[in-house]
């Protein structure tokens, strides 16, 4: 007889939680840090119950400064104490650049491979909360140019818990990124041990006619194109990288291979964005089955306004629509 396997729905922040909830009880070296992380639970509740589980030695509410907060776990996880960070919007991971990208990035590098640096840095994208250009940044892109980092950007709560599971259990730094608006989103998670690669992609709907390769909150609005342009009798496929450091380029090469038409989207500025990597990568792959120019929809080049003008600003179904529309000539 096969396993059989028991499912249940969580919100893609209940599976977060139950995904360090697990491991923090499977090893007692791993702690957390960040700022209202303690009693509080977290500034969008992630954390809920793990301060009342675990306490204070484990749950430790840090300084409003990200930069002491972060040197402080990679301290901590070069002396055997696996570290989370919370850094509680994606924007402030500016404040510890010199930490993650000359520090834990390196280190490893710099002793021989003698030292590792088993760090998990959670920060949350919030550009689609009306919150203005200082909480409202995707800067995912800086991140995978950094060799040394790895880098995971899931869109649901199976994948967000099966790839910290992983995360967790790795030895490097890696870069854990959650988008607020897929926080309430419910999917079915299996309540035996599972665990998601890094470096593998997530086909997420077959086509034929035109691959769309989307990233984080793009991902529930591509789906929802793709079964409006379904009934328009064009079938769409929908590509979740789901690790954007490592890259399953294998995956979305065949996938275009197959469709022959390539659309890529994300929340973050257009230029200079994940999109212009994956596109080059899909050219030198997959160059002599492309049957029209690659395309992204992306985030205007502009700062991400508050109120009412946010929408404006950030891609959605409805532009996927219109790219997909415009590369067949409907």
């Amino acid at each position: 007889m096969g396993t059989v396997t028991t499912m249940r729905q969580l919100t893609m922040s209940q599976a977060i939680n139950e995904a360090l909830r697990e491991e923090m009880r499977r090893q007692p070296n791993l702690i957390l840090l960040g700022q209202d992380i303690g009693a509080y639970g977290g500034t969008f509740g992630v954390y809920r119950g793990l301060f009342d589980e675990f306490g204070p030695e484990r749950v430790r509410d840090g300084p409003l400064c990200e930069s002491a907060t972060v040197g402080f776990a990679i301290g901590a996880a070069i002396n055997g104490m696996r570290s989370v960070v919370e850094l509680e919007f994606m924007d402030f991971v500016t404040v510890a650049m010199d930490q993650i990208v000359n520090q834990a990035a390196k280190m490893h590098y710099f002793f021989g491979g003698q030292i590792k640096v088993p760090l998990v840095i959670r920060t949350a994208i919030v550009s689609r909360m009306g919150m203005g250009s200082q909480h409202s940044q995707s800067l995912e892109a800086w991140f995978i140019h950094v060799p040394g980092l790895k880098v995971a950007i899931p869109s649901n709560a199976y994948d967000a818990k099966g790839l910290m599971k992983t995360a967790l259990r790795d030895t490097n730094p890696i870069l854990f990124i959650e988008n607020v608006k897929l926080y309430s989103t419910k999917c079915d998670v299996p309540e035996e041990e599972y665990s998601v690669p890094f470096g593998r992609a997530r086909v997420m709907r077959e086509g034929s006619d035109v691959t769309v390769v989307a990233i984080s909150a793009m991902v529930p609005e591509s789906l929802a194109a793709a079964e409006k342009l379904g009934a328009q009798n064009i079938s769409v496929e929908v590509i979740d990288p789901r690790t954007l450091n490592p890259l399953d380029v294998e995956t979305i090469a065949q996938s275009v291979r197959k469709t022959g038409r390539v659309i890529i989207t994300h929340d973050a500025a257009k230029t200079g964005g994940v999109a212009a990597e994956i596109s080059q990568r899909i050219m030198e792959e997959a160059f002599d089955y492309l049957n029209a120019p690659i395309v992204r929809v992306a985030g205007l080049d502009v700062p991400v306004p508050s109120g009412a003008l946010h929408p404006m600003v950030v891609p959605n179904q409805q532009r996927v629509i219109e790219a997909v529309l415009k590369m067949l000539g409907r």
